[in-house]
């Protein structure tokens, strides 16, 4: 029965950073709102190195329409600007020789749906990995059928499984139905 008990606490480990991750995701989906999240994914060429912009500058936001990125280096300011034009999140930077400003346009009803459907394709995509999880330790359970355990047994823990399954997606229809309110709300 521990065998089982490790197989269930190893996929309710494996889901929790599936949720996590889709966490990360969606905090990066810009919801009209300045969040210094958006921009946590951007690579910057430094020192000839890709590095996370928020590790060779501060990125604060003042106000819910504003983005104040403070490079530790004034000399990479125009990296910066180049790896913000560049990147897929449609900002456009500007700079005053110290800092860098980013004003975050309000959202267009069309964008508004568009990061709907991508957030909904994300919590998709996050479901898959949850139900992956949950086939990969079914067939682990049913791989240690021979080593004495009863079929009662084997039941129960694959009905623990889907009820840990059941409980994830149910949290990425909660984080998908969030997110979508709070892009959807002007």
């Amino acid at each position: 029965m521990e065998q089982i008990k490790n197989i269930i606490k190893r996929t309710d480990n494996n889901m929790e950073k599936t949720i996590e991750f889709m966490n990360r995701e969606l905090s990066q989906v810009r919801a009209g709102k300045a969040s210094p999240n958006i921009l946590h994914n951007i690579m910057v060429e430094y020192y000839g190195n890709m590095t996370h912009i928020n590790q060779i500058a501060s990125i604060t936001s003042p106000d819910p329409k504003t983005l104040i990125i403070k490079p530790w280096e004034k000399n990479i300011i125009p990296d910066i600007e180049k790896a913000i034009i560049n990147s897929e999140i449609g900002l456009n930077p500007q700079n005053d020789s110290e800092i860098i400003i980013i004003n975050i346009p309000p959202l267009t009803e069309e964008r508004r749906l568009t990061l709907v459907k991508q957030i909904k394709n994300e919590g998709e995509k996050s479901k898959i990995s949850i139900r992956n999880i949950r086939k990969d330790s079914n067939e682990r359970i049913k791989k240690i059928v021979n080593q004495g355990f009863s079929k009662d047994e084997i039941r129960s823990g694959e009905e623990e499984i889907q009820k840990i399954t059941n409980n994830f997606i149910n949290k990425i229809d909660d984080l998908i139905s969030n997110k979508e309110k709070e892009i959807l709300t002007i």
